[in-house]
């Protein structure tokens, strides 16, 4: 049986009742709940809401801010690379 903590909306349920009751502990994180994961009475995990808003992927944001040195590709003799010489 789930546990519930005082006025702060954290609930405790062990590694089995929330594989049965997984579908129940989503909805009550929709709707702001914390969720702890306990193996024998002992916190695991802890399951929060997803953050409202996630960053875009900005395609070219490092654009000019990285710089590669001439030669940077050039082939590397593996006998002088193991001998520490590069």
């Amino acid at each position: 049986m789930a546990i519930i903590h005082g006025y702060n909306g954290i609930m405790d349920f062990s590694i089995a009742e929330a594989k049965n009751r997984f579908p129940e502990i989503i909805r009550a994180v929709e709707q702001g709940e914390q969720v702890v994961i306990t193996r024998h009475g002992k916190p695991v995990a802890q399951i929060l809401a997803a953050p409202a808003e996630r960053r875009q992927v900005r395609l070219g944001g490092m654009k000019d801010r990285i710089r590669l040195l001439p030669g940077w590709d050039a082939p590397v003799d593996p006998d002088r690379f193991l001998a520490g010489e590069l």
